[in-house]
């Protein structure tokens, strides 16, 4: 792809990276702020993406947001929602990705969906194996801080993809680094919630 093509195409990949990676956070949330934005028509949707903002649509992505938002202040509830959205948050970002670009084209289509889902995933891994370190501490205000923090992230992040696209890959970029430097903190916040739930169960 030519430099000049991809600056044609930068706003299009910003949104397809921006919906990805707010799926591996709060999935339901990106559905419901994307519908909502479409509906109301401050955001014109890829043609493919357009069923978000049917009523229907908008009320169940706005009910799931509701369930998640709360599941996700509860610490152990929600790293038992993570464990089950593994299997969820993923394909979704690859799905929305892909019809984020919008291409006709199977290989674009291809190509976004398994970065998509490899932004998603990484997202996801990195959230869940931090909560799972929270959770490994005795009080819950360091959770609920991190919650609250993820609530504001992803309306900010795709505001940031819309606006300001060349800025959010950029900071996406940053998050894919910091994510990788802190997977060893990741992969022991894991460890140790696996070893109480061994001991919960043992009991």
């Amino acid at each position: 792809m030519s430099a000049q093509l991809l600056l044609q195409h930068l706003p299009d990949i910003a949104l397809a990276a921006a919906l990805a990676w707010g799926a591996g956070l709060r999935l339901y949330l990106v559905l419901f702020l994307c519908g909502l934005a479409g509906h109301l028509g401050w955001l014109e949707l890829p043609a493919h993406l357009s069923l978000l903002a049917h009523p229907a649509v908008l009320g169940t992505s706005g009910l799931m947001t509701l369930v998640e938002l709360g599941a996700d202040k509860l610490p152990w509830l929600d790293s038992l929602w993570d464990a089950v959205h593994t299997f969820i948050r993923i394909p979704a970002g690859a799905a929305l990705a892909a019809a984020a670009l919008g291409a006709d084209n199977a290989t674009i289509t291809a190509a976004a969906a398994v970065l998509g889902g490899g932004i998603a995933a990484g997202t996801h891994f990195a959230k869940a194996g931090g909560r799972a370190a929270l959770n490994a501490s005795p009080e819950p205000f360091s959770n609920w801080a991190a919650s609250l923090s993820e609530d504001l992230l992803v309306p900010s992040g795709l505001w940031l993809a819309l606006a300001h696209p060349a800025i959010f890959l950029v900071m996406l970029l940053v998050f894919a680094l910091a994510a990788a430097l802190l997977l060893r903190a990741i992969l022991r916040g894991l460890a140790a919630l696996l070893a109480q739930l061994r001991a919960r169960t043992a009991q």
